[in-house]
């Protein structure tokens, strides 16, 4: 008898450890969501009508089906020429700004789909994956997406096309990004910036 009440009493307090070292885990988990995701997470919560817990259950979901994705490198011709087509993309919304979004939108995909996430048919998918590993520069990425697909004015396709090359930058690197340490600027690693930010606005206007 006495053998069994010390057993249930072990039982007890390991449960009870267990419970509370679950609690401590969710609770940082949710810092590590917001330091992961960035903007990426104030939208879950927005789109959740402010559920915080739900909005970190969708994401953590996101982290369990993709967070083990590890990114390919690119060959540096293959950079090199996802970079000449990136400016010609932009050099060309002058005078054609919706096909130059469509290619542009076309371009993100395949430079997504080279270093190793779901292919861009899969939209939702492929966000979802890239939003694990580059929380910080997929809205840019979704605005394009759908300026590609819908009659956006001229003035919203340059402003989603602005903010999307920071995805492109990200992608087009040879370091990936970790929850911690956010991409460092192109230009500063092993690929060209494709163009300073100041440059792109002048050349999409």
């Amino acid at each position: 008898m006495f053998t069994v009440v010390v057993i249930v009493l072990i039982v007890i307090g390991l449960a009870t450890l267990l419970y509370t070292g679950r609690g401590r885990v969710q609770g940082s988990g949710g810092r590590g969501l917001k330091r992961r995701f960035g903007p990426e997470y104030d939208r879950a919560v927005a789109l959740h009508n402010g559920d915080v817990r739900a909005a970190e259950r969708e994401l953590g979901e996101r982290v369990k089906q993709h967070g083990s994705l590890q990114e390919q490198s690119l060959p540096p011709e293959v950079r090199a020429h996802y970079v000449t087509q990136w400016a010609a993309a932009q050099e060309q919304f002058v005078e054609t700004p919706q096909k130059a979004v469509i290619e542009a939108d076309a371009l993100l995909a395949g430079l997504a789909r080279d270093r190793g996430f779901p292919d861009g048919e899969q939209f939702e998918e492929q966000m979802a994956a890239l939003s694990v590993h580059h929380g910080h520069f997929v809205q840019g990425y979704r605005d394009m997406h759908t300026a590609a697909r819908d009659q956006s004015g001229t003035e919203e396709m340059r402003e989603a096309m602005v903010e999307a090359r920071g995805l492109f930058e990200a992608l087009v690197i040879e370091q990936p990004a970790t929850p911690d340490r956010p991409p460092p600027p192109a230009g500063r690693g092993h690929a060209p910036r494709a163009q300073s930010r100041r440059h792109a606005k002048e050349s999409t206007t």
